[in-house]
């Protein structure tokens, strides 16, 4: 095999979002090895995102738990990585466990950050210096350049997913949604982190009310965990249309007295969300995967930040706004407020992110 034509293996993180700010370093790796195959080595949840990337030759199923060790299934998986005869393996997640597979399976170069005591199954190794590269992408990037490359050299470009229209097409039929000549917006409600990255219910459905009677059709989207949160949002909404004059209501499928309110949640996929996100006028989302997914299909965004960093993770998209509020506690990157206030999310108003969407305009 010529080097200059290598075998690439990318062991991707397990976080949808972290799976999207992966792309850059794909689309580095092709203009640093023009003709070279990447695979990658991810969680199912993660196929459908990889699914939609320009340079993801192959996606190989990783079956292994979040924790689990199984020896003998990491074997058997190094014995089929090598079979495919990869020259790089580049190891995202900063776990021993992630790197052990590449490790066994001999694949030559081994590229990765120090992580957990990583120091015999890396062989190319970076230090990690979060002050140099504080953004995600940027340290995934980083890993395409030599070692050694000045951080000034090292330039990362936009995520970029492609939505699959002829499958957009056919899951709007399936949900009776391909008729609607409105404009879209999409909520993305659901943060899996936990719930001090999710902006109120109660506020999606303010919002949702306002967009509406502007002559929005909302579609709420998200993971089957998301289901709560989505009802939560449809019954808030409707109960303060049936006090609201002149709000129109008819009864649906969705069970909601607002058909311009769809709540989708638990009748698509990710694969289906990425494709429905892509056509939406606007899409208003927790800090979440679908915010990068919205951020890197290039549509309007409005990204909802209150325990977690806009430094760090931020939406990758020129048409994406943030929305947050500056207080001395945020970020406290807690799964739940610590001091029990929730000021960061509560003191986030409908109006504030409503002008954000009016800014986008």
């Amino acid at each position: 095999m010529s080097s200059l034509e290598p075998r690439i293996l990318i062991v991707a993180p397990s976080w949808v979002g972290d799976a999207v700010l992966t792309e850059p370093l794909t689309a580095l790796l092709k203009e640093r090895y023009p003709h070279s195959v990447i695979d990658v080595f991810a969680p199912a949840w993660c196929a459908p995102v990889y699914a939609r990337m320009r340079h993801v030759h192959r996606i190989i199923e990783n079956p292994l738990s979040h924790g689990a060790f199984n020896w003998q299934q990491r074997k058997a998986l190094a014995k089929n990585l090598a079979a495919a005869d990869y020259s790089h393996a580049f190891v995202l997640p900063n776990s021993w466990k992630s790197a052990l597979i590449p490790y066994l399976a001999h694949i030559p170069q081994r590229i990765g950050y120090t992580g957990e005591a990583r120091f015999r199954l890396l062989n190319d190794r970076r230090k990690l210096l979060p002050q140099t590269f504080p953004r995600l992408v940027d340290r995934f990037a980083a890993l395409a350049y030599p070692a050694n490359t000045a951080p000034d050299k090292i330039k990362t470009p936009t995520p970029v997913l492609l939505p699959r229209e002829d499958l957009r097409r056919a899951t709007l039929n399936a949900l009776h949604l391909s008729a609607s000549p409105a404009p879209v917006t999409v909520f993305c409600p659901g943060a899996e982190y936990g719930p001090a990255k999710r902006w109120s219910s109660e506020y999606f459905a303010e919002l949702a009310q306002r967009l509406i009677h502007e002559g929005f059709v909302i579609w709420i989207v998200g993971s089957p965990k998301d289901k709560a949160v989505a009802e939560q949002i449809v019954a808030a909404a409707c109960s303060n249309a049936q006090n609201t004059p002149n709000t129109q209501s008819a009864p649906q499928s969705n069970s909601t007295s607002l058909p311009q309110l769809h709540n989708l949640v638990g009748h698509t996929d990710l694969g289906d969300a990425v494709d429905l996100i892509a056509a939406a006028r606007v899409v208003v989302s927790n800090d979440s995967g679908l915010m990068h997914i919205a951020a890197a299909v290039g549509v309007p965004l409005v990204a909802l930040f209150g325990s977690s960093s806009p430094i760090y993770t931020p939406p990758l998209s020129p048409r994406a706004r943030i929305a947050r509020i500056d207080i001395e506690c945020s970020p406290c990157f807690q799964r739940e407020c610590p001091r029990k206030h929730f000021k960061c999310m509560r003191e986030l108003t409908p109006q504030m992110v409503y002008q954000q969407i009016v800014a986008l305009r």
